[in-house]
């Protein structure tokens, strides 16, 4: 036997044992895994595929029985989009919805978290539950009872107004009350969660640096600027990350309390592409919207990240 054959037969080879072994804990690992690899391709997987491709047909109501009737016209679904008026509206509802929705619930959650944190010494536990209870709470019976309170003849709000000899406007009625009735019920609903997050982060912060602070000299103000701010920026950037991509989902609000309405002023995005796809039965029309938004959140998510990430 030559040297090369003998350190070939001196390599230890795997034994037919453990290999048997590997194999079937490899196949416990996929068997345990089978059922949610089914529901995530027939329920999520497949119709994400499904929409995308409708997203470039002409597919509607005529075409449930033969799908394949359906014709294929490139892009002219996403063309179309730039000449609907009722698509730049909606898009114009969302952008409101957004860009106060998602300040003004940062603020507010980080005015609770602080008070929460330094100032709120009695009951402490009681109003951290009252905050967060509107975010685990159904927000369609939430919306239905906003509905009511600003209801122009029976309201709660308007009949205070009347015991002061004001009369109450048409709340729901009035396309710009509306949009502010929705905000602030979007930010009522969801600061809560925001306080929390921010608790944590506050929560975080060494007292070190707010003792060095006071030694020299600082004030509630410039501790806040100086010292909380800066060092809730990673908190500030998931929040608003987090908050920017459910605001640009708002559905269930506008829904339940006006319907879209007045002149459609209420309606999102996702509002519309529910009255195409469902409504009308434009499910090409309404899965090119779809794809539109999703390109959007991410695009806002990226700009995000880029411009916050950097001092973080």
């Amino acid at each position: 036997m030559s040297a090369q054959q003998a350190l070939v037969a001196s390599v230890p080879r795997a034994r037919p044992a453990a290999r048997r072994g590997w194999l079937k804990e490899a196949l416990t690992g996929w068997a345990f895994s089978a059922p949610f690899l089914l529901i995530f391709l027939a329920f999520l997987a497949l119709p994400i595929l499904a929409s995308a491709i409708l997203s470039f047909t002409d597919f509607s109501l005529g075409n449930l029985v033969d799908p394949f009737s359906a014709h294929f016209i490139g892009l002219g679904n996403y063309a179309r989009l730039l000449h609907d008026p009722n698509f730049l509206q909606a898009a114009l509802t969302t952008t409101i919805f957004v860009v106060f929705g998602t300040v003004l619930n940062l603020a507010v959650g980080l005015a609770a978290a602080v008070a929460l944190n330094r100032g709120i010494s009695r009951f402490r536990a009681v109003f951290r539950v009252g905050y967060y209870l509107p975010v685990v709470s159904s927000i369609v019976a939430i919306a239905v009872i906003w509905r009511f309170l600003f209801n122009t003849d029976f309201g709660l709000v308007n009949g205070l107004l009347h015991t002061f000899g004001i009369a109450g406007p048409d709340w729901l009625g009035n396309p710009t009350l509306a949009v502010g009735i929705i905000v602030a019920l979007m930010v009522w609903r969801n600061f809560g969660n925001a306080m929390i997050i921010f608790l944590a982060g506050l929560q975080g912060i060494p007292n070190d640096l707010y003792e060095a602070a006071r030694i020299d000299g600082a004030n509630r103000w410039q501790e806040f600027r100086s010292i909380t701010l800066p060092m809730l920026k990673p908190t500030t950037l998931l929040l608003t990350v987090v908050t920017t991509i459910g605001f640009l989902q708002v559905f269930e609000e506008p829904f339940v309390m006006t319907q879209g309405g007045p002149l459609n002023k209420t309606r999102p995005i996702s509002m519309y592409v529910y009255q195409q796809g469902f409504n009308f039965f434009h499910q090409g029309y309404a899965s090119a919207m779809a794809y539109t938004l999703f390109v959007v959140i991410a695009a806002v998510t990226l700009i995000q990240f880029r411009l916050l990430r950097s001092d973080t």
